[in-house]
């Protein structure tokens, strides 16, 4: 077929084929069915094949005609889904993150003016949101149907890795590791905190948030050589941003994540009390729907988080 493509006469194809029937196409594109066939008709002459059967009581798509079919149904609803993207005009440049609040305050936002400067042209959207979070990897709390139904670009989880129908990445591996505040382990403090048998004199403060995955006293102390033990004290909270404010403070001793208390240790505020750290098998994830990355604000972010995540290692934040 020379010269332009016939699009509307393609796309007249395209709904009589879904109906097979001149009548209900031409409801549906606001013409009459009169119109409608001269169109078929036209576009018949130009290909030199038949697309449809005209049988009494409605069409049948000749052998032609079902071959062309599926591929102009994709194309038509690629051309949809352009003609969208278009319409949201700069809302498109808007990038919604998905995390868990305490991710996002101790570890996603000390870093994330670095993000901004190198990438103004992309407003960032960022829900803390601990309601659904990883609490049985035998029933996923995210999957592709989830991410569509908010409007998510990006997911970042601590959890087992399984999102049914996403694509997932691992961010990084995390280990454990108890923390206080430097005010404890003066020398005039009080109570000793030099070896793991001293934390029974000492409160323990407890992380209870439901997620699965989540470092327990018990499990640290077992490996120390204390299984059994207890603290005579301990101080319980429901979200891991409340205990780590208590451990500076001077509360207590906390058992968290290294890569959330990072930030406040840089500052000075948290102390590792032992050179003791205990691996967690969970770990963090970017999850994301198929082909997001094609996304270039996507992309760019991911590249970003994984340079952030390499730097870590080795350099404070700033």
């Amino acid at each position: 077929m020379a010269g332009p493509l016939p699009l509307n006469a393609l796309n007249a194809f395209v709904v009589a084929a879904r109906h097979l029937s001149f009548s209900k196409a031409a409801d549906d594109l606001h013409v009459t069915p009169a119109a409608v066939s001269q169109q078929i008709r036209s576009l018949e002459e130009s290909l030199g094949v038949q697309l449809f059967h005209r049988l009494n009581r409605g069409l049948a798509l000749t052998d032609a005609g079902q071959a062309g079919l599926a591929g102009l149904q994709t194309g038509f609803e690629n051309i949809q889904q352009a003609v969208e993207r278009m319409k949201a005009g700069s809302a498109s440049s808007e990038l919604n993150i998905w995390t868990a609040p305490s991710f996002a305050s101790k570890w996603l936002m000390p870093r994330m003016h670095r993000f901004i400067e190198s990438n103004s042209s992309v407003d960032l959207r960022i829900s803390g949101s601990a309601a659904l979070i990883d609490s049985n990897s035998t029933a996923p709390s995210l999957s592709a149907e989830t991410l569509k139904a908010h409007n998510i670009d990006i997911a970042i989880r601590f959890g087992s890795g399984n999102y049914p129908g996403c694509e997932v990445r691992r961010l990084m591996d995390v280990v454990a590791i108890p923390l206080c505040s430097p005010e404890l382990l003066r020398a005039d403090a009080g109570l000793p905190l030099r070896k793991p048998a001293d934390l029974c004199q000492h409160t323990l403060l407890h992380d209870e948030s439901p997620y699965e995955g989540r470092p327990h006293w018990a499990s640290w102390f077992g490996l120390a050589g204390l299984a059994g033990e207890v603290a005579k004290h301990n101080l319980y909270f429901n979200s891991v941003s409340l205990a780590l404010s208590a451990a500076i403070s001077g509360q207590g001793v906390v058992l968290t994540l290294e890569q959330l208390a990072q930030h406040d240790m840089n500052k000075g505020l948290l102390v590792p009390v032992f050179d003791r750290s205990m691996e967690v098998s969970h770990a963090y994830h970017l999850v994301t729907l198929p082909n997001a990355s094609e996304d270039h604000r996507v992309s760019a972010f991911i590249r970003w988080l994984f340079e952030e995540c390499h730097a870590s290692i080795n350099s404070p934040v700033l």
